[in-house]
């Protein structure tokens, strides 16, 4: 197997690649792609680590050398959030580099699944969509949204709250991947219960626990390290899937039938062709089926700018 990370050399990059070279199965190959000249560096430093994966780096304009033959392409490049942006405000920088580098992917990699951890990820998987089609090369079963950071805030703030092992706690997270548009679905967490307050509580420090970081950094930085987790186990689950590995379930945002918008997070069967299956929401509480309800216009704004971005 063959992973590519698009964005190697940044905070997030760096944090992905050393989680692939630790936990990759034997035999894998890791290739690493970033503009900046350091990526091969980084490749070397890594490859020191004593698994059974090769690494490569590549930087420079071109990122197709490290894209041959990819199973699996993550993509994280792109500018960090500061202080006082919002995910829209990321949106003239990145927009660019994700329509950039799928450009690349089309050509050199049609077959790979890719995963988009680039912000505005509601935007931004719309576009690498819009590319891939104008490319001929589009398959909704192939292209991700990366939301999995959503679901281990939401395991790890759950089992805080309510004193079990965040192993036991899994949460699934519907809807977008920025502010209101992230919805978890707590009635669902089995073996706890919550008051209408906790739920409230955790609902928004879950939809702000992006802020949560960006403030806590001071003007440093975003969410690198715990992105770099998510995106990990998201790659990790994608390639234990292309292995023949059953009942490989996430939570990502992805083109589904449409019924509440165009790309939407829901949970996912991941099989040998990426998405085997699209699961259903299943029964929503009335504080979930209200904020739902109150997201869709917010997410649909978010796929049309990234719709017309390609236009």
């Amino acid at each position: 197997m063959k992973v590519a990370v698009l964005g190697a050399a940044g905070g997030i990059g760096q944090a992905l690649a050393l989680l692939l070279k630790t936990q990759l199965p034997a035999g894998s190959a890791l290739s690493l792609y970033d503009i900046a000249p350091v990526t091969p560096g980084v490749a070397v430093d890594l490859s020191h680590i004593p698994t059974a994966v090769k690494v490569e780096g590549f930087s420079g304009e071109d990122a197709t050398p490290a894209l041959h033959g990819a199973d699996v392409v993550l993509i994280s490049a792109g500018v960090a959030r500061k202080p006082g942006m919002d995910r829209a405000d990321l949106f003239n920088v990145n927009a660019g580099i994700v329509r950039n580098l799928i450009e690349q992917v089309a050509t050199t990699a049609p077959k790979a699944l890719i995963g988009v951890i680039t912000n505005p990820v509601n935007t931004t998987v719309a576009i690498a969509a819009e590319v891939l089609k104008k490319a001929g090369v589009y398959d909704k079963n192939r292209l991700f949204g990366v939301s999995t950071l959503d679901v281990i805030r939401a395991n790890t703030f759950v089992a805080a709250l309510k004193g079990k092992q965040p192993t036991e706690i899994e949460v699934p997270v519907v809807g977008g991947h920025s502010g209101v548009t992230i919805l978890p679905l707590l009635s669902q967490v089995k073996g706890v219960s919550f008051s209408e307050q906790e739920i409230a509580d955790l609902t928004k420090r879950i939809q702000n626990a992006g802020t949560e970081v960006v403030e806590a950094k001071a003007g440093g930085g975003s969410a690198t390290l715990s992105m770099g987790q998510a995106a990990a186990r998201f790659g990790l689950s994608l390639i234990r899937a292309l292995q023949g590995e059953a009942n490989v379930v996430e939570c990502a945002y992805v083109e589904g039938d449409g019924e509440y918008a165009r790309f939407f997070s829901q949970p996912l069967l991941l099989g040998k062709n990426g998405i085997a299956e699209r699961r259903p929401l299943g029964p929503l509480s009335d504080f979930e089926q209200q904020a739902l309800n109150g997201m869709l216009e917010t997410l649909k704004k978010d796929i049309a700018q990234g719709e017309e971005f390609v236009k």
